[in-house]
Formats: structure tokens, sequence, C-alpha cells
């Protein structure tokens, strides 16, 4: 996880930018900054190579991949540093000097005693190095990759060799995270100016491997004329999210959260959610669910107030009490959800949809479309609601949320790696750095859909409520992994770290 991102007027969130959006804070630190490009280059170069030997001190042989454009010439800053401080590198240049304009010419020129191999000669160079820098494609790139670049991207993921990619690994989108066909794996990324947005979602970060900062020196007046592409919170913003309870303060101010769900079979689904919206500070939590799991309920948790119901009279009565609906975890596609889905909607009460509320109404074709409504769908989901295949939607997640929030007029958190969130208003998409693949199991979902259900209780708009509850929840992920490792984590291992969490008890 990237920890310290770029500057915003707020401390308790940093910006990513969209790679348009990188060259505007570029063209203005020229411009208006006054620093020249050349100047730029040769300290992304510098910072580099300083991460390079940080993190590789024993590395000599280093083989340096440089393209065409700017992000070339930032390899060929680090193929001359390489050479002054005495170690052995090497260059693939898939341009010719001849062919190269502005500072990347420059600082070809400035690396002309690195010794160059060439494509033929790539496969040994592969083979005797200690590390490869990728400097073959930055920003720019947004067409799937040609040979005979693809094939030299082959190449190095094949190599079984470290690899450092300057900007972003090459072939990857700098905007969607997605692969252009083909895509540099790095073992670490150090990224400049600005943090890509594609760099922490969908295969990005994958990708990237761990990944770095450095803005470059470039004043905090040039970010001020560059709105940011996409939002993400710091842990800090947990402990603003809520204001300080009061002494004289009772349960009935923070929310009686109603968790729908449970059909036969899949009671633990609803029980999470539940046991999620308690321990997230909703100050009451009602259960309606199938009668034969009452008994387990109260046995695990006693402070849930639990309802067997099979009817919408049964329902009502639950409904009239409630604040806010947390309706899908373990519901199920048969009669019996679809029933109380349709009250709980007819109610007009705050919702959170989550699993089977969501395949019930993608499967109607026609979602509710009200902006008091928070939707959590997975990638799955989220294509069942666009009718589109998955692998669409994971194309372009931003291009996704986009199309969700005007399909809803609700708030909507797509899941996955990167969970981004937004409303259908005109504000920038949230984007949740934190997590792990720990988090990958049966379950989490639920818990996410009780915390949102908590905090949209407990007063928070519908699109806090949601990013509250997905850092909330990457949070205390992140907390259970470094404690007991990432392997065989189970979503209720989280339950326990939600009530230091959500009283500012965050993690640096």
């Amino acid at each position: 996880m990237l920890a310290q991102l770029p500057l915003t007027p707020d401390p308790h969130w940093s910006r990513l930018d969209s790679a348009e959006g990188t060259r505007s804070l570029d063209r203005h630190a020229i411009q208006q900054a006054g620093i020249p490009g050349a100047t730029l280059m040769q300290r992304a170069g510098e910072a580099a190579f300083a991460l390079l030997r940080q993190r590789w001190p024993e590395a000599r042989r280093i083989l340096i991949c440089c393209g065409g454009g700017n992000n070339g010439g930032d390899g060929y800053v680090v193929a001359a540093l390489a050479r002054q401080a005495g170690l052995s590198p090497m260059l693939l240049a898939m341009t010719p000097q001849e062919s190269l304009k502005g500072d990347a010419r420059t600082m070809c020129e400035r690396a002309a005693d690195v010794p160059q191999v060439n494509q033929a000669s790539l496969p040994a160079a592969l083979r005797g190095a200690d590390l490869i820098v990728d400097a073959l494609l930055g920003t720019g790139a947004d067409k799937p990759v040609r040979e005979p670049l693809a094939a030299v991207i082959d190449a190095i993921n094949t190599s079984n060799r470290p690899v450092l990619a300057l900007d972003l690994p090459s072939g990857l989108h700098a905007d969607t995270g997605q692969p252009l066909g083909v895509a540099v794996r790095a073992t670490a990324t150090i990224t400049f100016i600005g943090v890509k947005q594609g760099l922490l979602t969908g295969a990005g970060p994958d990708l990237a491997g761990a990944l770095s900062f450095d803005r470059l020196g470039v004043p905090v007046s040039v970010f001020q004329r560059v709105p940011p592409a996409v939002m993400s919170p710091n842990p800090s913003w947990l402990s603003a999210l809520l204001p300080p309870r009061l002494r004289a303060g009772h349960k009935g101010l923070y929310g009686h959260v109603l968790v729908i769900g449970g059909d036969h079979g899949y009671a633990g689904a609803a029980m999470m959610a539940a046991q999620a919206a308690l321990r997230s500070g909703a100050g009451l939590v009602s259960v309606a669910t199938r009668a034969a799991h009452v008994g387990a309920f109260l046995t695990r948790q006693p402070e849930l107030m639990v309802r067997g119901v099979d009817t919408r009279d049964a329902l009502q009565p639950l409904l009239d009490q409630a604040s806010v609906l947390v309706v899908g975890p373990g519901l199920g596609q048969d009669k019996w959800g679809q029933l109380l889905l349709e009250t709980a909607l007819a109610s007009g009460l705050p919702a959170v949809l989550d699993a089977d509320a969501i395949n019930l109404l993608a499967a109607q074709g026609n979602p509710v479309q009200r902006a008091d409504v928070v939707w959590t769908p997975h990638p799955g989901e989220a294509a069942r609601l666009l009718q589109q295949p998955t692998a669409e939607v994971q194309r372009d997640r931003f291009a996704a949320l986009r199309t969700l929030c005007q399909h809803t007029a609700g708030t909507v958190l797509l899941k996955g790696v990167g969970t981004v969130i937004n409303d259908a208003g005109d504000q920038a998409p949230i984007l949740i750095r934190q997590g792990n693949p720990g988090m990958a199991s049966g379950g989490m979902g639920d818990v996410l859909s009780g915390m949102i259900g908590a905090l949209l209780g407990q007063g928070l708009t519908p699109r806090e409520a949601a990013a509250g509850g997905a850092l909330l929840h990457a949070l205390a992920g992140d907390r259970v992994a470094g404690r007991q490792g990432e392997r065989g984590m189970a979503a209720t291992d989280l339950l326990a770290e939600l009530p230091a969490l959500i009283n500012g008890q965050s993690m640096a």
C-alpha cells in the first residue's frame, strides 16, 4: 500500500491524477513554476536511481530499457548515473538517438558511454542482468502495445529478474489500470509528480509492485492549479467523520439499522452484516430473517433484535422502527427474498443494497433510482446491473462507476482492488487504496454492508458512509493481516478491529 500521496488542502485526503492531469501538472511546473523540463527529467532519474540503490544495493549489472519519449529520457538519466557510480549499466534503446527529440535526446547524449545491446542480444543481456529498469512507455500509452515493444515486454516478464519501472509499468493504462494487451510486471515502481489513478485499481497494483512517489520538487501552487481526477482518503479521515458523542446521548441518536436477509442456508451473511453494524457504532440493530435462524442469532450476539419474518405484514413493524436498511446479505433470489426486498424498498427508508438485493433488481432490468440508496456491487454484480460482460466493467472501472451512478441515481461502491465510490453528483470519485489480498474470502462484503448501514444511521451522507465504511473495512483487514498474515483471514476476524478504528485509533 502506498502510504503517502500528493498534496491536497485537506490533510485527510490525498489526490490521484489521470494521464492528462499529470501532463497538466508537468506543463504548469515548466511554465508557471519555471522548472525546465530537463530539470524535471534529471530529478526523475535521480529519484529512481536513489530508490534503485536503496532497494537493490548489491545490483551492479543493470539493464535499462528506454523508449522514445520522456519516459525513455528518465531511463537515460538512470543509465548515466549508474555509469558515474561505477556500476555496469547496459542500454536497450528502442529508438535511435537521431530520432529522439528535446530533453530525451539530451539525456541520451549524456549516456553515450553506456554500452548498448540490441534485440538480438537482449536474451543474453537479460540473463546477465542483476536488475532491469523499465523506461519504455509512459503515461501517453493508450493503444495496444505493438511489436517490437511487445516482444521486449514479454522477454522482461519471463526473465525472472527484478524490475524497477519508471513512472508506471510499460503497457499499463495510466487511467484504467488495465494492461494494453501486454504490460511489464514490475517488482517496484516509482511514479513522478502525480500518482496515476490506474496504479491503484484493476491490474495496476499487481503490475506496479511496491509503489513509491516523488513529486520532483514541484511546488504546492502547481497542484492547486490542476483539479485531482480521483480522491483517496487517509486513515485520519475516520476520526474526522463522526463528532464526539454527547455525554447525554442515547441509543436512539445513533441509528436503528435493520438487516434483511439470511434465507435458508445463508444465515451467516445476515449475522455478519448485523454484527458489523453493531461494532461500527449503530445504536440499535434488528434482523429480519428466517424463523429457524432466530435462536442461532441470539446465541451468537444477544444484543441483536431478531425476528422471524415470512410475510409483508410481519416485516412492516420492523420497518416502522428502523431508520436505515441493509438489504441483501444471504437474501437469496427466491420468492421470500423478492417479497422482503419489495416491501423494504416500498418503505422509502435509506438503504444499503448488497448481494442478492442487487441480483434481484438486475434481473428486473429496472433498478431503483434514489439518492438515499447505496449500492455495493462486486464486478460481476455490476455487470449484471449494466447488462454487459464482467470484463467490460473491469476494463475501465471508473467508466463503469460513472455509468452505474447515472443508472441508479444513487451512491455506488464498486468493489475490487482499488474500490471506487461515487454518487450521481459532480464530485471526483473516491478510491480506497488500503486493504490486502487476504480479504478475498467469503463474507467480507456482508461485513462491509453492515458497516455502511451503521454509518448512514449515524448521520453521514450516502457518499460519506460508503467511503467511510470501505476505508474502515480495508484498515480492519490490514490490521488483521499485520497480526496474523493474509492467508486464512475470515470476515469475522475484522469485527474486533472495528471499535478501535472507528474511535480514531487508525493506523498511520
